[in-house]
């Protein structure tokens, strides 16, 4: 079998996740998140939406991580080795981002939020000029987005969220058509109990560094399989 073959089979099996109905665990664990997170301090909930602002226009206006230096690499697998080795870098950045800000007490770890973002936003950036999606096309950044919001968000958007991306190719998504109000929710709510207990004094180190390692992990792994989607839809 083809690598592009094997590629394709985990592909399918990947999108098939987003359409079985979230376990008993899951729906108790969701009724929980919405609990704390309806106890959450405004400061923190108003730290994290201006935060996710922030990102969310740096990256339509494409003010930053435009100039990539991106290595000529011919096929599917290349790619996929070059931004899995990227991943792994980006991984252990957010790790020591986030022990160092959770040992730093609550003010550092409200300062977390925003360098989690830009550690997230400049993987992205890189791994779509990797696959061969320039960033500089505004398409592209709105693409970007979209995968973010594929990795941290609820059920019934993330199915959403995929059939948008599927259709890419044809018929991507206008950026005056993106729910900026949706986007940043479902971020802010994914995200919110992890955080808080990296303001816990004694365990935000451990905590952050542990939190923003998966985080990071979740979306490499996501921006990978929906870059692999648009290739193959492509018979590239």
């Amino acid at each position: 079998m083809s690598y592009e073959k094997e590629v394709l089979e985990e592909v399918l099996l990947w999108k098939k996740k987003f359409s079985k109905r979230p376990a008993f665990l899951q729906r108790k664990s969701k009724d929980i998140q919405a609990y704390v997170t309806a106890r959450i301090p405004g400061k923190i909930h108003d730290a994290l939406t201006e935060s996710i602002r922030l990102m969310t226009e740096m990256t339509i206006k494409g003010s930053q991580w435009t100039n990539i230096e991106v290595p000529n690499l011919a096929t599917l697998k290349e790619k996929d080795d070059a931004v899995r080795s990227l991943l792994s870098t980006y991984k252990k950045a957010a790790a020591l981002e986030g022990a160092a800000t959770g040992a730093g007490g609550f003010a550092a770890g409200m300062a977390d939020f925003p360098l989690l973002l830009g550690i997230k936003m400049k993987f992205l950036y890189e791994a779509a000029s990797i696959y061969g999606f320039s960033p500089k096309n505004l398409q592209e950044r709105v693409c970007i987005l979209m995968i973010f919001q594929l990795a941290f968000s609820s059920e019934p958007v993330r199915e959403k969220t995929l059939s948008i991306l599927e259709r890419w190719e044809t018929q991507p998504l206008p950026v005056e058509d993106m729910n900026w109000r949706e986007f940043q929710q479902e971020y802010r709510d994914h995200i919110d109990l992890a955080k808080m207990l990296q303001l816990v004094p004694g365990i935000g180190a451990a905590v952050g560094g542990t939190v923003n390692y998966r985080l990071l992990n979740k979306l490499g792994e996501t921006a990978i399989k929906a870059y692999q989607m648009r290739i193959l839809s492509n018979g590239d």
